[in-house]
C-alpha cells in the first residue's frame, strides 16, 4: 500500500492587499468563441434556463461578443493583486477566473473590475486576507516520484524556478476539468494518438530523480506555481505554431509556459 505522506510548508506573507468582492445580483460575461448557454451556467453556478431568463432569450443561440447578464460578485483590483491571489482568497480556480473575464494574461491595472465566477452574496465575507501558515498539502509517494521523474526528464539543467513550473503546470491541468484528474494520468494522458508529454515516448520518464527536481516537485505540490498558471509548455526553439499561438503565462530560461 502506498503511504500518505503530508508536508507542512510554512508561508509568510509580509503583507496582502485587503480583498473586497462587491456582491451584485448580476455582473457581466461577454460570449466567446465556443460558449454555449450551458457552459456559462457552469462556469458561474447557475443554469441555462435562469440564464435565459435573465436575458430574456426565447432560444438558446449565442454569439461571440454577445454581453450576457449573469449572477456573480464583482471584484475590484488593488494594489499588489495578482490573479493568483485573487483565485486562493475566494476559492476561484485560475482557469475559472481568466475564462469569466476573457483574461489571459497576468496584467491587472488598480481599479480593474474582475467577475469572480461562482461567488454570490451568500458565501462570501468581506474580510482583509491573512497570513498563511502550516499548509498542508496531501499526495501519494507515487505521485512525487512520477512528478519528479517528469520534472527531471524536461527541466535537466534548468534552473529550479523551471523545474518548479514544469510540476505546476501537471497541477494545473488536475486542477481543471479539460484534462485527467490525477498525476499519472495527466502525465500518460494520450490525446489525438499522442502522448502529452515527450519523456513517456522517449523512455525518459523511467529515470530517476535528483533532490533538486524531487524538491521541486515538492514545492509544487504545495502550490507553488512560477508557470502562472499555465496549461503548457515547450522549449524556445520549438516550432509549434499552435503551441506559440497560446497567450504567453511565463518565460523561465528556455522554457516557455502558455494557457
Amino acid at each position: 500500500m502506498i503511504n500518505l505522506k503530508k508536508i507542512r510548508n510554512l508561508v509568510s506573507i509580509a503583507s496582502l492587499s485587503l480583498m473586497i468582492c462587491t456582491p451584485v445580483q448580476a455582473a457581466n460575461y461577454t460570449v466567446t468563441s465556443g460558449d454555449s448557454l450551458y457552459t456559462i451556467g457552469k462556469l458561474f453556478n447557475t443554469t441555462y434556463t435562469s440564464i435565459m431568463k435573465d436575458n430574456n432569450l426565447t432560444d438558446s443561440s449565442i454569439y461571440p461578443g454577445k454581453t450576457l447578464t449573469v449572477p456573480g460578485c464583482i471584484y475590484t483590483v488593488k494594489s499588489g493583486d495578482t490573479l493568483y491571489l485573487i483565485s486562493q482568497k475566494y476559492g476561484v480556480s485560475i482557469s475559472d477566473l481568466r475564462q469569466a473575464n476573457n483574461k489571459w494574461d497576468n496584467y491587472l491595472n488598480i481599479g480593474d473590475k474582475l467577475n469572480l465566477p461562482g461567488i454570490t452574496s451568500s458565501n462570501t465575507t468581506e474580510t482583509p486576507a491573512t497570513a498563511v501558515s502550516n499548509t498542508t498539502a496531501s499526495y501519494t509517494a507515487s505521485d512525487l516520484d512520477i512528478l519528479s521523474r517528469l520534472i527531471m526528464a524536461e527541466a535537466q539543467g534548468e534552473s529550479y524556478n523551471a523545474k518548479v513550473a514544469v510540476g505546476a503546470v501537471v497541477l494545473n491541468r488536475v486542477k481543471d476539468s479539460r484534462f485527467p484528474k490525477t498525476i499519472s494520468s495527466v502525465i500518460y494522458e494520450k490525446s489525438g494518438g499522442y502522448y502529452q508529454f515527450t519523456p513517456v515516448v522517449n523512455g525518459w520518464i523511467n529515470k530517476s530523480a535528483s533532490a533538486e527536481c524531487v524538491q521541486a516537485a515538492k514545492d509544487a505540490l504545495n502550490g507553488v506555481d512560477p508557470s502562472n498558471g499555465a496549461f503548457y509548455y515547450f522549449d524556445d526553439s520549438a516550432t509549434n505554431q499552435w503551441l506559440w499561438s497560446k497567450p504567453l503565462a511565463a518565460r523561465i530560461g528556455k522554457l516557455v509556459f502558455v494557457y
